[in-house]
């Protein structure tokens, strides 16, 4: 459906640019706001990978920061040339029976389609980065990275060209406006198989008990979830794939409504169930009322949007909480609680929610039906692809560093560096010291480096 669309608008912009001499117009005015539209909508998803960045380093040990932050750049770079290469064609090339793309591989033949090829390229590497956090403190980059040309050449393309190309969910009538579980829900699985290959963090769990590992930063991560909350405007807002002026207010303002839904549900339940407004849930409440409200967007009203959102609030508590204490799948960020779980709701929310054809507004199940069996088609399709190519990796070598290099932290293991260099220098250069005289010994440190500095300045 995505596809059909942008192909209309693509049509006419080639036909306004070879008329570019004659004097502009109302409909040539339109076919240029419209891509300018989805040029920002591609550039505000791209931002979000500053978020993901934030969050995940916020959330885990100042010791992995470094890690993690390679992982990001390389995610999002290695994407995007692979999405060029292969993932478009198979995604949104011509369909064999509905199950895969057949051409367009490197854009060729689909040259005019450019600009909603950068669009849907930042989606494909939000779908990969969804893991990073999940995996992280223990995954070697190399595996990780290898896990990223799987998902964005092979395994999210497919989910893509099942709903947003010309696949056969599509045909049914499966309805997800912004990847509720094309984006989200393909990512949290693909995070699922590999959390579980991998094994938990060394002092997870011991002796039957559940371990806190705190991150070091959560100021951090908060900024982090405000990057993403504004970027979700433009993912949410640019898959108007036009400028829509009464279809993007709309949109914008269900996200809004959603995001603050989950703020306040899973402050405030966090709040009843541990006697405290949970900081770390309550920043993740606003991403999982994001997620929700991603498939639906377009479909829902104000009100349904809220309510998706106080929803998914709750359940991201509810899911965090399964997911660590009874499947101990070990999770640093709560991505696989955000973007599966609260995925697969925001999916579900449609048949109930959707103004038409929704169950509560009188349409019966039938697109609730369509919804759920979707979300099982994307659950066996990449759950199998990524166990069997996790199974044969873990035959041949190890998906995780060793445990003298997850102690000491993947920024040195992995980039012989740290994320914070001044502030280890400045602590190794006290240990000497007595601890009575650190405050001393520290302020003498930091007045020898001005010292320093304004002597090079002559």
């Amino acid at each position: 459906m995505k596809k059909k669309v942008f192909s209309l608008l693509a049509g006419s912009f080639v036909i306004a640019s070879t008329a570019s001499a004659a004097p502009p117009t109302v409909e040539t005015l339109s076919i240029s706001l419209d891509m300018v539209w989805i040029m920002v909508g591609a550039l505000l998803v791209f931002f979000m990978h500053a978020g993901f960045a934030m969050v995940e380093s916020g959330f885990t040990r100042s010791k992995n920061t470094l890690n993690i932050l390679m992982k990001n750049f390389l995610t999002v770079s290695i994407a995007s040339i692979l999405y060029l290469a292969v993932g478009y064609a198979i995604m949104f090339g011509g369909t064999f029976q509905g199950l895969i793309g057949t051409n367009g591989f490197f854009l060729q033949g689909h040259e005019g389609e450019i600009g909603f090829f950068v669009f849907q390229a930042m989606f494909a590497a939000t779908c990969a980065t969804i893991i990073s956090g999940a995996v992280a403190e223990r995954m070697k980059l190399s595996q990780y990275l290898l896990l990223t040309i799987l998902m964005v050449a092979l395994v999210y393309p497919v989910v893509g060209h099942w709903v947003w190309g010309d696949g056969w969910l599509a045909s049914l009538g499966f309805t997800d406006f912004a990847g509720s579980t094309v984006v989200h829900l393909t990512g949290a699985l693909g995070a699922i198989v590999a959390v579980k290959f991998l094994g938990a963090r060394i002092g997870k769990y011991s002796k039957g008990k559940v371990n806190a590992i705190p991150g070091h930063n959560i100021p951090l991560g908060a900024l982090g979830v405000f990057i993403l909350w504004f970027g979700w405007f433009g993912f949410n807002g640019g898959s108007t794939l036009a400028a829509d002026p009464s279809l993007i207010p709309h949109v914008i303002t269900t996200t809004l409504l959603s995001a603050s839904g989950g703020v306040i549900a899973s402050a405030f339940y966090t709040q009843i169930k541990y006697k405290r407004i949970d900081a770390s849930l309550t920043l993740n409440g606003a991403l999982a009322g994001l997620v929700g409200i991603t498939a639906g967007t377009g479909d829902v009203s104000p009100i349904g949007a809220i309510i998706i959102g106080l929803i998914a609030g709750i359940i991201l508590v509810e899911g965090v909480q399964l997911l660590d204490k009874v499947l101990k799948l070990d999770d640093p960020v709560g991505a696989i609680a955000v973007h599966g779980i609260c995925g697969v709701w925001g999916t579900l929310a449609v048949g109930l929610f959707a103004t038409s054809g929704g169950l509560f507004y009188g349409d019966g199940i039938s697109l609730l039906g369509v919804q759920a069996l979707g979300i099982l088609a994307v659950i066996v399709w990449t759950i199998s692809v990524v166990t069997v190519y996790l199974f044969v990796v873990t035959r041949v070598t190890s998906l995780r560093v060793s445990k003298e290099e997850e102690i000491s932290g993947l920024d040195f293991a992995e980039h012989g560096s740290s994320a914070y260099e001044l502030k280890e220098s400045l602590l190794s250069d006290q240990q000497s010291e007595p601890s009575s005289e650190f405050g001393t010994g520290l302020v003498h440190r930091l007045n020898s480096i001005g010292t320093k500095a304004k002597a090079s300045e002559f």
